[in-house]
């Protein structure tokens, strides 16, 4: 593990609850905070926050989920990783037996009841390489450099934020870090984003997309992203919804 990607994992920090379903308007005036009006809106339908659990975790054990998308993010022993939108800690668990005890998962969501089930999980399995911390919707709040990848799995489209919220945790890549992103090729309308959506928010503020693979035990695709050239300023990224309309 990288030097500078050693966090403090000594406190669980709960988060807001900020717990609904369905989709909405992205970005209206009323609905935007102060530290997102820099930023373009999403310009597109977002589905909102549902059931945390995506899946039984016998089933998605069953179908092989989380040691498919491990292995494809090329997740080992002294790996950081990031797991966005953590949830229930279904990847967050996994992942904290993979990296071992030289490695760290920072599990992060928005949901405090979420959190806070998360956090007597990993206090009753005694996982000393996980951290709990709270993020917002437009800012994961993710320490600079820190990270070798950062997962967001059945969570982007939720995001109501994107080019804010990508563009604050850019930073949090350690050299050679890498976003791995597992969704639906859906509408965001339907909990879900099409892939060519995504990749273009993702290029919007500087990062390249270096992986794809659609994968019916993943229930949607998976897609893989590095930085490539500088951040953007908030005022000149350029959206997608020209391009990519949405239904």
């Amino acid at each position: 593990m990288r030097t500078n990607a050693r966090l403090s994992f000594l406190a669980i920090v709960a988060a807001p609850l900020l717990f609904a379903s369905g989709c909405t308007p992205a970005g209206t005036a009323d609905e935007r905070s102060e530290s997102a009006a820099a930023f373009p809106r999403a310009e597109r339908l977002v589905s909102t926050a549902g059931d945390t659990e995506f899946s039984t975790e016998a089933a998605r054990d069953e179908a092989g989920e989380a040691e498919f998308v491990m292995d494809w993010a090329g997740i080992q022993l002294g790996t950081t990783v990031a797991d966005i939108g953590a949830g229930e800690g279904y990847y967050t668990i996994r992942l904290a037996d993979r990296v071992g005890p030289k490695g760290r998962v920072l599990a992060q969501d928005i949901n405090r009841d979420a959190l806070d089930r998360l956090g007597d999980r990993v206090t009753r399995e005694q996982l000393d390489n996980v951290a709990i911390k709270e993020g917002a919707l437009d800012d994961p709040r993710l320490p600079e450099s820190s990270f070798d990848r950062v997962f967001m799995v059945h969570m982007y489209h939720e995001i109501g934020e994107p080019y804010a919220f990508l563009w604050r945790m850019r930073p949090a890549l350690a050299k050679g870090g890498q976003v791995i992103v597992v969704d639906r090729d859906r509408s965001t309308a339907q909990h879900g984003i099409p892939p060519k959506l995504l990749f273009c928010e993702f290029d919007a503020v500087g990062y390249r997309l270096t992986g794809f693979t659609e994968q019916l035990k993943l229930g949607g695709y998976i897609a893989r992203f590095e930085v490539s050239g500088k951040r953007p300023e908030p005022s000149k990224i350029k959206t997608c919804a020209a391009r990519y309309p949405q239904n």
